[in-house]
């Protein structure tokens, strides 16, 4: 399953309910996508968790990125870089990662100002719930 979906033109670090787009490129409203996870809801696949991850990262909520971090590799904080404005999200692929797994692979595409990280992302289940594991970094 591969997809390409639109970029955000969110401001970093501004209330992303007014937009009409989630930051992770889906056409629902933040509050209706992404913003339910952050608020404590489960993301239901590995895809899911993966966009709510890079959406975190937009609004810069550490605290869920801490929260949905596998606890073998997660590290003790997280320092999110001050001016790092975030402006896209496209999702190469997918591996497993449904209801119907307990690992999953995203392997995406996230673009900043002034560049692109490329990585292909590993998730498992903890307790029910999935959670980023560790990724390799694609060129």
């Amino acid at each position: 399953m591969s997809r390409r979906t639109s970029q955000s033109r969110r401001q970093h670090g501004s209330a992303p309910d007014h937009h009409p787009s989630c930051p992770c490129g889906l056409p629902q409203s933040y509050d209706e996508c992404c913003g339910r996870y952050h608020s404590g809801a489960a993301a239901p696949t590995a895809e899911a968790l993966m966009r709510s991850r890079y959406s975190a990262f937009v609004v810069e909520d550490s605290a869920y990125l801490l929260r949905t971090w596998h606890p073998r590799t997660r590290p003790a904080r997280l320092d999110l870089g001050p001016g790092m404005r975030w402006t896209g999200l496209e999702i190469l692929g997918t591996g497993d990662g449904s209801a119907f797994h307990s690992t999953g692979t995203v392997e995406f595409r996230a673009s900043y100002r002034g560049g692109s990280l490329h990585e292909l992302s590993r998730f498992e289940r903890v307790d029910g719930a999935w959670v980023y594991l560790d990724g390799d970094f694609l060129a």
